[in-house]
C-alpha cells in the first residue's frame, strides 16, 4: 500500500522547505509548485521519492506528477504546512514569469479544485442526455427532471463556485465574492436577459446571461481583492467589517452589469464564432491541433489554458467543438501504451504498461503511460501524436461535439453520442486507437533491457559503505525527511575524505550534474540514494567532480564523485551523507548497520528483502 504521509513529506523536503513554497494546488495528477527559488528544489530527490512519477517545470510551476492518488499526497501535505489539505494556500506575492506564465497558474489555481465535480456532473448529464437518445428514460417524468437538474445544477452556478476560488487565490472576502455571483445569478436578474430598456442609476445597458460564464466573476473577483485591501485601510475599524462588503457589492456588481458582462460577452461570442469558423471551413486543421497537440500541452501544464476556452465556447455557443478532439488525443496516447503492454518483452515493462493502459483508456489519466513509458521509449508518444492528430481531424470533420464538460475517455464517450456525424466519431476514434496501437506493435521501439524485479525481491543486498567516514543513525541527520525515514530506511555517514565510491557492482540510474547526489540501482535490485551533504543542490556543482554518468555500468569501489568537504563546510552546508535504501516495497527495512568508524568498501548495512512465502505443497 502506498504510504502517501512519506511521499508528501519527501516532496516537500525536495522542493526546499515550505518556506520555500509561494503556493500549491494540484490537479488531475499532479502537485504544482510555485517555489520562491526554483534552484532550492532538489529534483534528483524528489524523483527518487516512492509515489513520484517524474517532475516537469513548466508555466511557472514546479510540477510533481504523482498519478491518481495526488490528492492523498496532497492532503498529507496539509497536515504537515500550511500548504495542501483540502485548498491551497494563496500566492504571497503572486505567481512568477511572463504574462502568459501567470495566466495559466491562475486557471490551474482557480479551476484545479472544481475540475473533479465539474467532470463528475458533466459525466452524468452525458450518460443521462444517452439515455433520453435512445429511449431508456422518459423525459418528460420527474426521474429524469430531478436528474438532469443534479447533472446541470454545478455548471449552471458555476460562478458561484468560481467566486470562492477565485477569492481564495486572490486574497479577498470569499462571503462578498459569493454575495456578487448570486446577484449575477439571480431569479429575476436571469429572467431580464434580452430585455429592452433597462437602466442602472439613469444609463441604459443590456442584460447578458451570466449562467455558466467564468471571466466576468473571475475579473470582478480580482478588483474585489483590490478594493477590499484600500477600503480596510481607510475606514475605521468600528465599522469597516460592514461596510466594505457593502460599498464592494454596491460598486461591483454594477461594474459588471455597465462594463464587465457585456464586454466579456461581445468577446466571448466573436471567441465562439471564431472556433465555429474554424471548425466549419477547416475543421480537419482544428481538429488535427487539438488531437495532435494535447498531450504535448499536457506535459507542459499548458493545457490548462484552454479550459476557460472551452467553458466559453459553451456559454456562447452550447456546444464544445473543441473538447472532442482530445477524445482523440487521450485514447490514441492509451493505445500506444496498450501496444507497449502486447509488443514488450520486458516483464518490468509490461506491468507498468498494463495499469496505464486502463487508467487511459478508461479515465482518461494518460500521465502514467506518457511519463513512465510512451514518453521515455519515445516512439509509442510519437505514434499516439500521430494518432491523436489523425484521430481528431476526423472527429472534427465531422462536426461532432460535447455538450458537457468532461474529462475526455472511453466512459465519457456518451457526451459525444448524437451531437454531430457519429460514423466520423467511430472512424476517428478507431484511427487515433488503431493507429499507434499498430504503429507500436509493427514498427516498434528500443526496449530497455530486463531488470531485476522492483517489487518483490529473494535476497538481501549488502550494502558496503560509498565513503570513508563516522557510522551515524539516519534520525541524528539535521534534516526531517531524511531523518523520518520519509526518503527511505538507511543510515548516515559523517565523511572524513571528499571521494564517493560505489557500494555494490550495479547501474547509475541518476548522476546528476550537480553531483551533491547520485542514485544506483544493484544487480540485485537495490536501489540506493547517496546524498553528499544537506541542501548542498544549492551549490549547483560547486565544489562536486562527478565522474560517471547516468546509465554506466560500475564495479563496487569505482570512484563515482569527489568532493570538497572543507569548502563546502565554509559555505555553510553540512556535509552529512544519508545512504538509504528508495525502493522500500522491495527492500522495506534494513539490518546489521555498522557504527562508528567505517571505510569505504567495509559494510554498512543490510537491505532486506520482501521475501515472499514458500508455497505450501497440497497433497
Amino acid at each position: 500500500m502506498a504510504d502517501y504521509a512519506k511521499t508528501a513529506a519527501g516532496v516537500l523536503k525536495g522542493v526546499g522547505g515550505e518556506e520555500n513554497v509561494q503556493n500549491l494546488v494540484h490537479c488531475a495528477t499532479r502537485l504544482r509548485f510555485v517555489l520562491k527559488d526554483d534552484s532550492k528544489a532538489d529534483t534528483a530527490a524528489v524523483k527518487a521519492i516512492p509515489g513520484v512519477v517524474t517532475v516537469a517545470q513548466a508555466g511557472g510551476q514546479y510540477q510533481v506528477v504523482i498519478g491518481n492518488d495526488v490528492p492523498e499526497v496532497f492532503a498529507e501535505i496539509g497536515k504537515i504546512s500550511k500548504f495542501g489539505g483540502t485548498e491551497s494556500a494563496p500566492a504571497e506575492a503572486g505567481p512568477k514569469g511572463s504574462l502568459f506564465t501567470r495566466f495559466i497558474t491562475m486557471i490551474s489555481g482557480i479551476f484545479t479544485p472544481v475540475l473533479w465535480t465539474l467532470a463528475g456532473t458533466g459525466l452524468l448529464k452525458a450518460f443521462l442526455a444517452a439515455a433520453a437518445t435512445f429511449g431508456w428514460i422518459d423525459t418528460a417524468g420527474s426521474t429524469y427532471l430531478v436528474l438532469y437538474a443534479l447533472s446541470d445544477a454545478f455548471i449552471n452556478f458555476l460562478p458561484m463556485a468560481l467566486a470562492i476560488t477565485a477569492a481564495r487565490y486572490f486574497k479577498a472576502n470569499e462571503w462578498t465574492s459569493l454575495a456578487i455571483a448570486g446577484a449575477l445569478l439571480y431569479p429575476t436578474i436571469t429572467a431580464a436577459v434580452g430585455a429592452e430598456g433597462l437602466t442602472l442609476f439613469g444609463i441604459p445597458f443590456t442584460m447578458v446571461s451570466y449562467v455558466s460564464s467564468v471571466i466576468p466573476i473571475v475579473i470582478i473577483v480580482w478588483l474585489q481583492s483590490h478594493a477590499e485591501k484600500f477600503l480596510y485601510a481607510k475606514l475605521h475599524s468600528s465599522v469597516k467589517r460592514f461596510l466594505t462588503p457593502m460599498i464592494v457589492v454596491l460598486v461591483a456588481v454594477p461594474i459588471v452589469f455597465l462594463v464587465i458582462g457585456p464586454i466579456s460577452d461581445l468577446l466571448g461570442g466573436w471567441l465562439g464564432d471564431g472556433i465555429g469558423w474554424v471548425f466549419s471551413v477547416v475543421p480537419w486543421l482544428g481538429g488535427a491541433i487539438m488531437g495532435g497537440l494535447w498531450q504535448v500541452f499536457v506535459i507542459f501544464g499548458l493545457h490548462w489554458g484552454l479550459v476557460p476556452v472551452f467553458q466559453i465556447e459553451f456559454q456562447t455557443t452550447g456546444q464544445m467543438l473543441l473538447i472532442a478532439p482530445v477524445f482523440a488525443a487521450v485514447l490514441a496516447q492509451a493505445a500506444a501504451v496498450a501496444g507497449v503492454w502486447v509488443r514488450a518483452r520486458n516483464k518490468n515493462l509490461k506491468s507498468l504498461a498494463a495499469p496505464a493502459t486502463l487508467s487511459g483508456f478508461l479515465a482518461g489519466i494518460t500521465e502514467p503511460a506518457i511519463y513512465g513509458i510512451n514518453l521515455p521509449l519515445k516512439r509509442p508518444f510519437a505514434f499516439g501524436i500521430v494518432g491523436g492528430a489523425i484521430g481528431g481531424a476526423i472527429i472534427a470533420m465531422g462536426g461532432v461535439f460535447s455538450t458537457a464538460f468532461v474529462v475526455p475517455s472511453a466512459l465519457a464517450l456518451p457526451a459525444l453520442l448524437g451531437n454531430g456525424n457519429m460514423w466520423f466519431l467511430v472512424f476517428g476514434l478507431g484511427a487515433a486507437i488503431l493507429i499507434p496501437f499498430l504503429m507500436v506493435v509493427l514498427i516498434g521501439f528500443k526496449e530497455p533491457a530486463e531488470e531485476a524485479p522492483a517489487a518483490v525481491a529473494t535476497d538481501d543486498v549488502e550494502i558496503t559503505s560509498p565513503v570513508d567516514g563516522t557510522v551515524v543513525p539516519l534520525s541524528e541527520v539535521p534534516d526531517a525527511a531524511f531523518a523520518s525515514g520519509g526518503l527511505g530506511e538507511g543510515v548516515a555517514i559523517k565523511p572524513a575524505s571528499g571521494a564517493v565510491f560505489a557500494p555494490f557492482d550495479g547501474t547509475v540510474v541518476a548522476a546528476f550534474p550537480t553531483g551533491h547526489a547520485i542514485g544506483l540501482r544493484s544487480v540485485n535490485g537495490a536501489e540506493v540514494l547517496i546524498h553528499i551533504g544537506i541542501d548542498t543542490v544549492k551549490l549547483n556543482g560547486e565544489h562536486f567532480t562527478l565522474h560517471v554518468t547516468s546509465g554506466q555500468e560500475v564495479k563496487a569501489g569505482d570512484l563515482l564523485v569527489e568532493f570538497d568537504g572543507d569548502a563546502i563546510e565554509r559555505a555553510g552546508y553540512d556535509t552529512i551523507t544519508p545512504v538509504i535504501v528508495t525502493n522500500g516495497d522491495a527492500f522495506p527495512a534494513i539490518g546489521d548497520e555498522a557504527a562508528g568508524p567505517v571505510a569505504h568498501g567495509d559494510p554498512l548495512f543490510l537491505a532486506v528483502a520482501a521475501h515472499v512465502p514458500d508455497a505450501v505443497a497440497v497433497n
